[in-house]
């Protein structure tokens, strides 16, 4: 038997559709009781110039953004129709009859999809609720400034721990550790590169031991209050490589560009041209990351993102993260969130970023 669809809101009537556990921890990070109300009525709007008869969301950040508990209990899903918006563990029932288009997570796993036999044209729901989760409400821009804080608190303590003769993996143990004793709901992604390793950006720390002379590249995500930040700084043991601060500098300055660039109204293109021209100006142009900045929110990767034609706006929160790396030799990346205001960018962390020299 298929259990019963549950009302979200304490005091609201079923069609209204949110749930009980959704407004608990919405109030818990600081949410207003009537922000995923006044959500369903935007993104119901949304539906009906799209087309979409119904949403079936899994456990992922749109159904976050609905209500959906952090942990997801296993098998809910969260439906929304032009009338009601319900948890359930049988989407299918309640997905009107003689829809035509449905939209689905783009989370949702393929033995999920078909074990709806939902009988419509299938699309994902990020098409109806991305553009309403671009801008962020001040609850919102608070939590993911106290993720900030907490990624740079295992940052500022990450320097005091003795990395020389320590491998990757074992510094991202004691990382981790620390993230967890800062109170972050969860770790979302944690790296840890040393030497010839900080020139792969997709390294995944491994038994290579931290040296004299080693660049190391640390970036933190955790999660507070259902929102996402990352921070990422960069190390060095005892000194530096051969030319290694004036790669750094670069990067650094890439980065300040980027920032100047933030401001209501204009392309996010403009921030990564902002930052390509300086890479660009300084010969390391060929070795510049592809990706300069993304948003962050409910979840790490979200928009607006430097390959799309958004428009910046006040509320938009995204991590700037410029980045070389030079293969075989070494590489170096900078992210830190900010957020677009009326003035322009607002970083939402205070740490340094200043190249620094760890002891031995």
């Amino acid at each position: 038997m298929s259990e019963e669809p549950r009302d979200p809101l304490p005091g609201r009537v079923a069609a209204a559709g949110e749930s009980h556990d959704a407004v608990r921890v919405a109030a818990d990070a600081g949410e207003p009781l009537d922000a995923v109300s006044g959500r369903v009525a935007a993104v119901r709007e949304a539906m009906a110039g799209a087309g979409v008869d119904a949403l079936v969301l899994r456990p992922s950040p749109d159904y976050r953004f609905l209500g959906g508990r952090p942990d997801g209990r296993a098998g809910a899903f969260i439906v929304v129709t032009g009338d009601a918006v319900a948890e359930t563990t049988d989407p299918a029932g309640l997905v009107p009859e003689g829809a035509r288009r449905v939209g689905v997570d783009p989370e949702m796993r393929v033995r999920e999809l078909f074990g709806m036999a939902i009988e419509a044209e299938l699309v994902p729901a990020s098409s109806v609720l991305a553009p309403l989760r671009l801008r962020k409400e001040p609850y919102e821009v608070a939590a993911i400034g106290r993720a900030v804080a907490a990624a740079e608190g295992v940052l500022a303590r990450a320097r005091e721990l003795a990395w020389f003769g320590a491998t990757e993996r074992a510094m991202a143990h004691r990382l981790r550790v620390l993230l967890a004793e800062s109170g972050c709901e969860e770790l979302v992604a944690l790296r840890v590169a040393a030497g010839e390793h900080t020139a792969r950006p997709a390294h995944v720390p491994g038994e290579r031991v931290i040296n004299p002379g080693d660049a190391v590249t640390v970036s933190v995500c955790g999660r507070w209050g259902g929102y996402c930040a990352e921070v990422g700084r960069v190390f060095v043991v005892a000194e530096p490589p051969e030319d290694f601060e004036a790669m750094y500098s670069v990067v650094e300055a890439a980065y300040r560009a980027g920032l100047g660039a933030v401001r209501p109204g204009a392309p996010v293109a403009e921030v990564a041209r902002a930052v390509g021209e300086v890479i660009d100006g300084s010969g390391y142009g060929r070795f510049a990351a592809a990706r300069t900045c993304r948003g962050v929110g409910l979840g790490p990767d979200e928009g607006p993102r430097d390959g799309e034609d958004t428009v910046l706006a006040a509320g938009m929160t995204f991590c700037v993260e410029p980045a070389i790396y030079v293969p075989d030799l070494f590489g170096a990346r900078v992210a830190d969130v900010v957020a677009c205001a009326e003035p322009g960018a607002v970083p939402l962390g205070s740490s340094p970023r200043t190249l620094h020299v760890l002891e031995r």
